[in-house]
């Protein structure tokens, strides 16, 4: 297994803003009823700049992680840290930008009624609210359905009113749970443009996703996760071309050798 570290660039430290450190998640079921065990010791960081991608078949642990990095799960065991802070601390999320799985928006309520309340929040200045959003909603492709209630919005539509939701501060770290789910080409790559915008910003990105020619292409480096546990982090340079045995991409290839070949017991 190989685990990211904190490393140097040059003679300048690069910073590691998110860290999990040996984390367990354990979940314990009703009276005579097995414990589930979500994450086995669980150990990655991700610098400052980095885009750092997490794949894994269903119930690896993804979505676990994610939402104990949100503080909105406590882990078992081990420590996590955002930006050298307890996840749980409001602080945190002050410079967080966060898309669930499965985002959950007041149906009766218009996307711009959603941004004006996270401008709130976020103490967005007044005067600059109204042109904030009209940016917001012009980078997701919202801006014709800035008056329409979300429950007359499509799928796709909702998954790019809850990204808008999510950028509408200008974060430094972005954290992504399936971000292309239910988004049509032109949503993908419009995610794909975000996610190098923040490269080019040096801003920070950590997402989940099961298009792994997305994940390939985009993430410096990449965790397989498997069983709630990570099995290998490599960077993109690092995957083999695919042999005459395979018909997918290198990333897919690899992904499924390394899951099939994974003999990590459950405890």
């Amino acid at each position: 297994m190989t685990t990211g570290g904190a490393g140097t660039e040059g003679s300048k430290p690069v910073q590691a803003v998110i860290q999990f450190q040996e984390v367990t998640k354990v979940y314990h079921g009703e009276l005579f009823k097995k414990k589930s065990v979500a994450l086995r010791g669980v150990s990655l960081e991700v610098q400052r700049g980095e885009i750092f991608g997490i794949i894994g078949r269903n119930g690896a642990g993804k979505s676990t992680a994610i939402k104990i990095l949100m503080g909105f799960v406590k882990h078992s065991g081990g420590r996590v840290s955002l930006s050298g802070r307890e996840p749980c601390k409001a602080e945190c999320h002050m410079g967080l930008g966060y898309l669930p799985e499965s985002p959950c928006l007041y149906k009766h309520l218009t996307i711009t009624d959603h941004l004006n309340f996270a401008a709130a929040i976020a103490n967005i200045p007044g005067r600059e609210i109204k042109p904030r959003i009209e940016q917001i909603l012009q980078r997701v492709g919202l801006s014709e359905a800035a008056k329409i209630k979300i429950k007359k919005f499509s799928k796709g539509m909702t998954q790019r009113a809850a990204l808008a939701y999510a950028l509408l501060h200008d974060p430094d770290i972005l954290i992504l749970d399936e971000p292309m789910s239910g988004l049509d080409p032109f949503g993908r790559q419009m995610i794909i443009d975000i996610i190098n915008d923040y490269r080019v910003r040096n801003k920070t990105v950590l997402f989940c996703s099961h298009i792994l020619t997305d994940v390939e292409r985009i993430c410096d480096r990449i965790g397989v996760m498997n069983r709630g546990r990570i099995i290998k982090i490599m960077r993109p340079d690092e995957i083999p071309p695919t042999t005459g045995r395979h018909s997918k991409s290198p990333l897919e290839a690899m992904f499924i050798d390394l899951v099939n070949s994974d003999t990590g017991a459950d405890k």
